[in-house]
Formats: C-alpha cells, structure tokens, sequence
C-alpha cells in the first residue's frame, strides 16, 4: 500500500512553519483505493506571497481544523503504507515536525517520485510535477493545491508502476507468454480492459522496491555511486548536472560522511534543492586528516562552491590585534579585520563574539589587565585592581617590561609553538606519508613521501611538497589540529 501525500505549508521551513492544507491518496498497487483532504488552521498569519503561490489565505483557514485534530486519521490513513510524494523528504520532513510537536515519532518508509521519474523516463527536460506532467500528458487541476497536487502525484505513480511492471515482465523469463502479455496490456493508455488478467502478484516490482530503499539520496545519485565511495580520509566534491562543483567537504572517511549527508531530514526548500542539485560525487584521498582539512580549505577558496557559503571567505572576519602605547605597554584587543586593515591580526577568530570571549579567557588565563586589553572602560583604574587581581599595569604601577612578559606569554598560546616545522602523518597507502611543512610560522604547502624517505633538513621537505597559499584560516587549522589528540609525529627544526 502506498500513500501519495502533498502539503502546503506557510513557509519552506519545518523548525517554524505549519501546514496550511493536506491531501492524502491511499494507492493498492493497482489503483486508488481511498482519498482525503482538509484545508488546517496553522495558528498563524499566512505570509502574503504563499497567499499569491496557493491562494490559500487566513480566511480561508480560520475555521479549520488544526492539525492535532487531524493527526489520528493520518496516523490511521497511512499505517502500513510507504509515503510517497513529489519531492518526499520536503513533505516528510513537515509531517515529522508535526508530529513530533505532539510528542509522537511518525515514521514511514518513503519513496520521490522525482527519483522514481529519472529513472523510469530518463531524458525528460524537467522533473517538476508541473512541467513533468504536462510533457507526458498528466491533467493537473489547481496547482499548488494539496489535492491537485496529489492527484496528479497519485496519477503519475500509477504510470511509474505500471512501466515497472511492464520492464519487469518483458525482461523476467520465468513469465509465459500470457503473463507478459498482460502487463504489457496493464501499461497501455487505455488502462486495464475487463478480461486482462492482473499482474502477478508474487512478482515484486524492483524499480519500486530500489527507489524506496534509496529514497534518501538525490535522485541523480544511484545506490552504485555510493558504494564505489571510499571508506577513508580525503575531500569530496558534489557537483550539478552542468558538472560544476557546488560543494566541498572533507572527512576522515568519506562514504560514511556522504551517507551522513543524505540521511538528514532536510529543513527548508533550499536545503532541499542543494540535494536535489547533486548529480556527481567525486574525491580526492589525502590519508591524513590534518591534509584533509588543508585541501578543503584550499579548494573552498579557489573554486567558491554556492553551497559553502560559510567557508567561502579567505580570512576570518575578527581577529586579536596587539598596538604598543607610548608607555611601552603592550595591549592586546579584539575587533574587525575590516576594521584594522593596517594591522595584522595575531589570530583570526569566526566573529566578534568569539574574539572577545577568547581575549577574556587569555586576560584570566595570564593575568593581564581588562582595561589594557579594552575589556573594561574607565579612566581609573580595572576593576581586576581593585580586587587585587590586576598588578596595576592600567595606572602605570606595574613596569611596562613585567607586563609585557605575559603579554608575550599569551601571545605564544595562540601562535605556533615552534617557528619551523614539519607533521608527518598517514598517507594514502600503506607505503606513503604525508607531510605538512611550516617555515618561519608561515605555511608551505604539503606533499607525500615514500616510507622510506629520510631528511635532515628542512629543505629536504620543502623539495617534496606542493606550494599552498599561507591565510588565516589554515593557520588555525594546524593550530586546532596540534591540539588534538592526533598520531603523527611532528618534527622540530631550529
């Protein structure tokens, strides 16, 4: 049993929109069986523009039932069946939300019958319910309507089915002749005459069957596809139909990462159109995770995919500045790399906010002065001074050299450890590493090596790496990774 579904909603997001009108179509794999739908009451305002899309309008809706008075006779409309729908994780996604608001996990096996489309009539110019029905002769009344929507979506499942059964049966050897004669018959446009005898029923339609098992992945993506990706570190690319990349990732294993990605209930329309977008997958392997994230960073920036929009930029936009007054004090601040353009920052941080609570925990962690760091506004002296937690370095008390030292001392926690430097990790073989090569606390690039290479000198790495562009983004990267509990080993040069 399956049953076709369509919403409409006041907005694209499931986090904060509802549902304004629902249609459900009860199928038997053979035909439909039974049908309902209601206009519901949202709770809320329907934005102007929807009103314009649907014609759906609070007038409308005001008298409407709301959908916790509805949810039972879904619950009982659709049990036992696999939810099928016109872009399916989009309306599942609502349903879900809903649900769950009532305190109760709806769950059902899906099937897109846009996925379903692409692979039973390939070569279509569009897969949208509207241009797609109109293409292939499917009457579809009142458009961005629930009912008319899921009547055409009901209709243009009946004909999936039917080309399934039909491919099926032409290519199935175990069929007599009758057998495939009849569902040849079951396909034709004139629908089933009285004496063609009904399908077989043992024999499962496999289209069907796959498209429900992969009905979370794009519908240009085929289960093959996923299953030729490899299951170690390394960047990913996802590309449109047109070929070009749309988005970058990295992972320490990249079919696990890409499932993660496609088994997410997505939360808005836009969401739902970067899945529908992805028509290829390709990698490149790094063996290491510390490269892994290098090249990600890299490539973000040279190809500036629309999809990682919060990677996209070069430099972070805050930072930790450092000005000397003309005490010979040395202050530490936070604020806009926009804003300080002349100045180099000493570390890049995401915003603002981050920026300031990094100085603060830096100011407790040395026992720097707030005043000197811009974090207390006063002509007098820091309110750390007064509780004797400042040395007096706001008032002159303390000498511009004493507290310089610690100045100095926080700076070093947020800059390299070492000047030069080199991480040598996993490679991509068991007979490879990688290097990460650091000269002078500026990034060079990084390469692979056989096991058996051996260097004394920092030259030595430096003949074996690629160039890569030194930023404030990859710097904090390394910095983050030494942190971590990794297993390569780093080697110190002086």
């Amino acid at each position: 049993m399956y049953a076709i579904i369509d919403l409409e909603t006041t907005g694209g997001q499931p986090t904060q929109d509802r549902i304004t009108e629902i249609a459900i179509y009860i199928h038997d794999g053979d035909k439909v069986v039974d049908e309902y739908s209601t206009l519901l009451n949202p709770g809320r305002s329907i934005p102007f523009f929807i009103t314009q899309l649907t014609g759906i309008n609070d007038d409308m809706v005001r008298d409407a039932p709301k959908f916790h008075e509805v949810a039972r006779k879904v619950v009982e409309m659709t049990e036992g069946c696999v939810f099928v729908a016109h872009n399916v994780r989009f309306d599942y996604s609502f349903l879900k939300k809903e649900f769950a608001d009532l305190g109760y996990n709806y769950s059902r096996k899906t099937l897109c019958t846009v996925r379903l489309s692409r692979s039973l009539m390939p070569g279509q110019p569009s897969y949208s319910l509207g241009k797609l029905c109109q293409n292939i002769g499917i009457p579809l009344h009142d458009r961005h309507r629930a009912a008319g929507d899921a009547a055409a979506t009901a209709i243009l499942f009946d004909r999936l089915l039917k080309i399934s059964q039909q491919e099926e049966a032409l290519k199935s050897p175990a069929l007599s002749p009758a057998e495939t004669l009849a569902a040849v018959d079951a396909t034709a446009p004139s629908g089933r005459s009285a004496t063609t005898p009904k399908q077989p029923s043992p024999r499962k339609v496999k289209a069907v069957q796959e498209a429900i098992r992969t009905a979370l992945l794009p519908p240009n993506i085929t289960p093959e596809k996923v299953a030729s990706l490899p299951q170690e570190a390394g960047v990913y690319y996802f590309h449109n139909e047109q070929g070009e990349v749309i988005y970058v990732g990295k992972s320490i294993n990249i079919y696990k990462r890409i499932q993660q990605h496609f088994a997410v209930d997505y939360k808005s329309r836009k969401s739902l159109e970067f899945k529908n977008s992805i028509s290829d997958i390709t990698w490149e392997l790094t063996g290491s995770e510390l490269v892994a994230l290098l090249y990600e960073s890299h490539e973000i920036k040279r190809l500036k995919p629309l999809y990682n929009r919060q990677q996209r930029r070069s430099v972070f936009p805050a930072g930790i500045f450092l000005r000397t007054d003309e005490n010979g004090y040395k202050h530490l601040y936070y604020g806009r790399a926009d804003d300080h353009a002349e100045s180099h920052p000493l570390i890049a941080l995401g915003n603002q906010y981050k920026a300031k609570g990094f100085l603060f925990h830096k100011v407790a962690k040395f026992n720097l002065c707030q005043k000197m760091c811009d974090l207390y506004k006063t002509t007098g002296s820091c309110f750390d001074y007064q509780v004797h937690r400042c040395k007096g370095a706001c008032i002159g008390l303390e000498p511009a050299e004493e507290y310089n030292q610690r100045v100095e001392a926080a700076i070093e926690s947020f800059t390299y450890e070492h000047g030069s430097f080199v991480v040598a990790g996993a490679g991509r073989s068991a007979t490879e590493k990688s290097v990460v090569v650091v000269e002078n606390g500026r990034y060079l690039g990084f390469g692979y090596v056989d096991e058996t290479f051996s260097a004394r000198k920092l030259n030595d790495f430096k003949d074996v790496i690629t160039r890569y562009n030194d930023n404030k983004d990859v710097q904090q990267i390394i910095r983050q990774y030494l942190r971590t509990k990794h297993k390569d080993k780093v080697k110190i040069f002086k």
